[in-house]
């Protein structure tokens, strides 16, 4: 994700603006003012893994918009050993995802655009490869300063699997998942508030329990509020120029998850700014995804319409 993203708590689906990078989350966030914007997004995470992403887009005319991106993962450098713990080489694991990304206008407030999303893996001498699509839909009202989207993700399956049992390829699901969000911006203060609801496809999002002395699992039970809090992403843009912004979140499921009882953390919250420098907009935001770790995501996007090109 970029910058800007994670700051906003890892999704958003309803910000409409000039930034390229958010129609990785909602394909329909393409615009006009998208035309030959270019965004690269790199985070440096713990144990030497990274990620990152690469998006460039272009309008075919007023109403419809395309845009190429890539994104991936590099899990680092692993030691291959024997049982014996001896030493026999290395190997790397890597994920990539090409996502082709297609969006038209319907009016002025309306948009709806698609993703297809090639998905190969690559783990040791395992590999993998799946096919998966988003959908989506933006509306946005100049006047009102309100936003909105909707989007299904990752509906496809896996082609091909990383192994087969007894001649049968071991497949698994992919994590189709349904995102709303909407976003206010406040017409006599430089201020953007959003709210992004996750995984809408299912209620309770409580991990199964393992009940060792019957050996039988069952769903954590949970009361209405906490279940709800779970799918809500809470996010503030603090934008005084068009140069420059602010922006924090708190994801209330990132943070309860990783919670350790007596154990002071910031996880759940995430903050970064953005920064014009002559041509480039630079953005950099920092997240607690678990304790003891920070992820620095680091991002750099222009058009090259500044360039003349």
């Amino acid at each position: 994700m970029s910058s800007h993203l994670a700051a906003l708590g890892g999704n958003n689906v309803s910000i409409r603006d000039n930034d390229i990078n958010f129609s990785f989350d909602n394909p329909a966030l393409l615009t006009q003012a998208t035309d030959k914007c270019l965004g690269l997004n790199y985070t440096s995470y713990l144990a030497g893994i990274n990620f990152g992403s690469a998006i460039y887009s272009f309008n075919l005319d007023e109403n419809r918009y395309l845009a190429v991106g890539m994104q991936y993962i590099n899990y680092g450098q692993f030691q291959e050993t024997t049982e014996n713990n001896q030493i026999v080489g290395t190997f790397t694991a890597n994920d990539y995802a090409l996502n082709l990304i297609y969006a038209q206008k319907l009016t002025e407030k309306w948009t709806v655009g698609a993703t297809l999303k090639p998905i190969y893996s690559a783990y040791e001498s395992y590999t993998s490869f799946g096919l998966a699509a988003d959908a989506g839909v933006s509306f946005s009202d100049d006047v009102s300063l309100w936003s909105a989207g909707l989007v299904f993700k990752n509906i496809g399956s896996q082609i091909k699997s990383y192994y087969s049992t007894d001649g049968s390829q071991h497949t698994e699901s992919l994590p189709f998942e349904i995102q709303v969000g909407i976003s206010k911006k406040f017409e006599h203060a430089p201020i953007r508030v959003s709210i992004t609801a996750n995984d809408l496809q299912s209620w309770n999002l409580n991990y199964l329990t393992l009940n060792t002395s019957t050996y039988t699992i069952q769903n954590q039970s949970t009361n209405f509020g906490n279940t709800l809090f779970q799918h809500l992403i809470f996010a503030f843009d603090f934008i005084p120029t068009s140069n420059f912004s602010i922006t924090a979140s708190y994801n209330y499921r990132r943070a309860t998850e990783m919670a350790i009882s007596s154990v002071r953390s910031m996880s759940g919250f995430a903050g970064g700014f953005s920064l014009k420098i002559a041509k480039f907009q630079a953005g950099f935001s920092v997240a607690q995804y678990e304790i003891g770790s920070l992820a620095y995501n680091f991002s750099l996007t222009t058009s090259l319409d500044n360039f003349g090109l």
